[in-house]
């Protein structure tokens, strides 16, 4: 066999359906952030307003983090010098557990090095505590959740899109007294619509289902408390499992779940994603934990950041534009070609100084290519308004060429 020629294949394929991902180097500056520096491949630099990041509060940025993550490095240094079994657990990793259960309204939380690796190892390691569960997954659930569930050796079950009634079929088909999960997320980040939250507990009361909720698109962000969809529809209570993530709003990095003191036990006992990785650096957790608590009474930053994508959207919308428009914080413009996502991203980066990395297949499905904006608190009026003249340029020079190119 020929390794380097099969490796060829695979990525012209790439090429060819216009998909090939190119990662452009950018350097995020201390307290500048949302602009950055955008090294170009011939080695010049540009200054760029980052508008597809996923720091959607830019704590990443707030002294309060930093400072933390200073007083920490000096006291402890880089890494954490094991896992959590062996050496890795520090007052750090504690602190952060105790704010994240606090946050949730748990008995526990249970620190991961991403919230991938959280879902991953927990809905993998489920079906060894309850023998022969039946996992009861959202079609649109994130590509870790399915690699959880596909991994897990157990049953599954897939659902069409926030479809209760079909949920309702699937459940009714199966035996009622096998143990049963149901799987969803709070905001689904490509479109950013919301799940039936209190739906799915109803009936996960009624056919005596364990609930497990992603808020990974959704800490920090809403509620009262920053504790997500959940905590703002007042449900927290009703969910089993909640995960998340400290590499978004919170603007750090890691992953976690909360739920009661026993389960949080039952997976760090048995989830070798969590047994057999080293713990995140002290730094790290510190960080986080102050993000954490301050958010918890920030109210007006998540305030400034829903206004900032009500403003975005409705500016986008005005110019006719095809966003998607579910009142969350999201804003996709939806293009429906690769090649043509790929064009726009391109010319708003080297035209504009705007960065919005075009999202394909298979983050999405084929023929719903499209580009995501992300409006932070530190967006301020004027990158909006950069931002929103651009579109109105590039988006009528594109369909131009389009009606050309099909003519």
């Amino acid at each position: 066999m020929r390794y380097d020629d099969k490796l060829d294949q695979a990525l012209n394929r790439l090429h060819e359906e216009g998909r090939y991902r190119t990662f452009i180097d950018i350097e995020r500056r201390k307290g500048q952030f949302p602009n950055a520096v955008w090294t170009r491949p011939d080695g010049t630099e540009q200054e760029i307003t980052v508008w597809c990041g996923n720091d959607y509060l830019g704590m990443g940025q707030h002294p309060v983090v930093l400072d933390a993550m200073h007083e920490a490095l000096e006291a402890t240094g880089a890494g954490s010098g094991g896992t959590r079994n062996i050496s890795g657990t520090t007052v750090y990793h504690k602190r952060l557990e105790a704010e994240l259960a606090d946050l949730h309204g748990k008995e526990a939380a249970l620190l991961f090095t991403s919230a991938y690796i959280a879902n991953d190892a927990t809905l993998s390691t489920l079906p060894k505590l309850f023998p022969g569960l039946i996992i009861y997954s959202d079609e649109l659930n994130h590509a870790s959740m399915i690699e959880g569930i596909r991994r897990n050796g157990g049953a599954k079950r897939v659902f069409r899109h926030n479809d209760v009634d079909h949920l309702r079929e699937l459940i009714a088909a199966d035996d009622p007294d096998t143990p049963k999960l149901i799987a969803f997320e709070s905001i689904y980040s490509m479109d950013g619509d919301f799940g039936p939250i209190e739906e799915l507990c109803d009936l996960a009361d009624e056919v005596g289902a364990l609930t497990y909720l992603d808020e990974v698109h959704a800490v920090g962000m809403y509620g009262p408390r920053g504790g997500g969809v959940a905590e703002r529809d007042g449900l927290m209570h009703r969910l089993d499992i909640i995960n998340g993530t400290l590499g978004k709003a919170f603007g750090v990095h890691g992953g976690y779940i909360a739920a009661s003191a026993k389960m949080c036990d039952a997976i760090r006992s048995y989830a070798p994603g969590f047994i057999f990785t080293t713990s995140l650096p002290p730094v790290v957790a510190a960080g986080a934990a102050a993000s954490v608590k301050h958010l918890k009474t920030d109210q007006a930053r998540r305030d400034l950041h829903q206004e900032r994508a009500k403003v975005l959207k409705l500016r986008l919308k005005g110019l006719g534009l095809p966003i998607i428009d579910h009142g969350s914080h999201i804003v996709p413009v939806m293009v429906g070609d690769p090649v043509h996502t790929k064009v726009i991203s391109d010319m708003l980066l080297e035209d504009f100084g705007i960065y919005a990395q075009p999202i394909n297949f298979p983050t999405v499905p084929r023929g719903t290519e499209r580009l995501r904006f992300t409006p932070s608190p530190v967006h301020d009026p004027k990158m909006l308004d950069a931002l929103v003249n651009a579109m109105d340029g590039l988006w009528n020079h594109c369909a131009l060429n389009r009606a050309e190119l099909s003519a």
